[in-house]
């Protein structure tokens, strides 16, 4: 299966991941705790099926996704790791158990802080690597920079970047071949437009803003990335939930990590109601719309099973004829002006690199 994933740059890195990338968020036992021989099956399976890119971060579970990935891939030759700076894990004494902390069920005993100085993100850096137990990071992705997160603060944080040596720390990381790329992760884009305009970033991890659902990015984020050469990987390309489960089983919708507002719930019905008449699975759909923007290197997709990974894989191949894209544009469900796939990704055997 490994020649139907297909791989794509990261600027002009040199470094190509997979169409596909492994959403490392659930081995941090995000939402119910997951254990170590399930984290292990599903890398394997990822493996297997092709997936080279594989992003996590030290909040994912506090540490324990970064260990988990790392344990997983550690001897398997070809892969590229991406992990997030600007939170540093403190001790929490007393943390005994996997209770629930900010969705985690994670029993290792830390609490992240925002730091995003040049010691910061040094700091950071240097203890991602201890915990994936690797002696590279790929890409590194200032994690959650930006008003949604920062609220008020969100000036002073940007300043630690720009003024407190983060982007300084992250540039010196590339230049010395330390690392391959740098950029944001992030949930909104407007952020990285301004952050364009203090460093040369490589790419930007985008979660949630360009989907099926969303296609506000097409204004102003997609063609700066275009015309900066700067690669996109998209996360949250399901929207929290919605996109992948719809809304016909009777339990709750999740769009942006909450329940669905009643005016989402009635447009991804009108989806669901196009999907039908296609015979296209909405999953599919939304997948495959994730990738075909030419700013889009990667879709990272959040895996906990084998069975995942293979839904991810028939997703990403299923056939989708041409006229289910007319119709959702003609509908008004779906920008004009939003690239739409041309090609059945299965006939992609050979990467383009």
């Amino acid at each position: 299966m490994t020649d139907q994933i297909g791989h794509r740059l990261v600027g002009a890195t040199g470094l190509a991941v997979s169409r596909l990338g492994f959403g490392g968020a659930p081995l941090g036992n995000l939402f119910r705790p997951l254990s170590d021989g399930e984290s292990m099956l599903a890398l394997s399976a990822a493996l297997d099926a092709g997936l080279s890119y594989f992003d996590t971060a030290p909040y994912y579970g506090f540490g324990l996704s970064e260990r988990r990935i790392g344990d997983g891939i550690r001897n398997r030759a070809g892969t590229v790791v991406s992990t997030k700076v600007g939170r540093l894990l403190r001790p929490l004494p007393g943390q005994i158990g996997p209770a629930e902390r900010d969705g985690y069920y994670s029993s290792l005993p830390f609490e992240s802080v925002y730091d995003y100085t040049y010691s910061g993100i040094m700091r950071s850096w240097e203890a991602s690597l201890h915990r994936l137990g690797l002696s590279r990071i790929d890409i590194l992705f200032v994690h959650d920079i930006g008003v949604m997160t920062h609220g008020g603060q969100s000036e002073v944080m940007f300043g630690q970047l720009t003024e407190e040596g983060g982007f300084r720390a992250l540039e010196e990381l590339r230049d010395a071949g330390t690392i391959a790329a740098f950029g944001l992760g992030v949930n909104e884009w407007e952020v990285c437009l301004r952050a364009m305009e203090h460093a040369r970033l490589d790419v930007l991890l985008l979660a949630g803003r360009y989907t099926l659902l969303e296609q506000g990015a097409l204004e102003a984020f997609l063609p700066a990335c275009l015309h900066n050469g700067v690669s996109v990987v998209l996360g949250g390309v399901y929207n929290s939930g919605i996109l992948a489960t719809g809304t016909q089983s009777g339990a709750i919708a999740y769009y942006n990590y909450a329940p669905a507002p009643p005016d989402i719930v009635e447009r991804v019905k009108q989806l669901e109601s196009v999907c039908s008449a296609h015979a296209v699975s909405m999953p599919s759909a939304a997948l495959q719309f994730s990738l075909a923007h030419p700013a889009v290197v990667s879709a990272i997709i959040g895996l906990r099973s084998p069975a995942q990974v293979a839904a991810m894989i028939q997703s990403y191949t299923a056939e989708i004829p041409a006229e289910f894209w007319t119709d959702l544009q003609s509908s008004g469900l779906l920008r004009s002006d939003a690239p739409v796939p041309t090609a059945n990704p299965r006939r992609k055997i050979a990467p383009s690199k």
